[in-house]
């Protein structure tokens, strides 16, 4: 979170426990603040048997909300607004989640990294 100096960062799951708790401490925390930016980011890694390394970056920016509000999805959820989005990740729910979430993204660029390393080229559509 920008106003909280990048807390909780790398160490989110240590933050508070999981659910309301650190939803609540975050709300907390973040007060009145104005500037509500967040971002979560995700990074796989695929070791080849050679020890070739592919990577696949994921990140969803998005703001804080004041409140917490919807019952999908788990850890920050609640609070997470997407940006271009009004509703958190809760309210969308896990099927927006399973296509847009930093993890998606993630696993989509990896897919991508590892079909360019081993010359598949993109995969046929539908």
């Amino acid at each position: 979170m920008a106003a909280l100096g990048g807390a909780p960062g790398i160490r989110s799951a240590r933050y508070a426990p999981e659910g309301g708790p650190a939803v609540e401490r975050l709300v907390r925390e973040l007060g009145e603040a104005e500037d509500r930016r967040a971002r979560y980011v995700c990074e796989l890694v695929l070791l080849g048997p050679d020890g070739t390394e592919v990577r696949g970056t994921g990140t969803l920016e998005g703001r804080i909300a004041t409140e917490p509000r919807g019952s999908e999805g788990f850890g920050y959820d609640p609070v997470f607004v997407p940006a271009g989005e009004e509703p958190t990740v809760a309210e969308l729910g896990n099927g927006w989640k399973a296509e847009n979430s930093h993890r998606a993204r993630a696993a989509q660029d990896l897919l991508r990294q590892a079909r360019g390393l081993l010359g598949l080229g993109a995969p046929a559509v539908g």
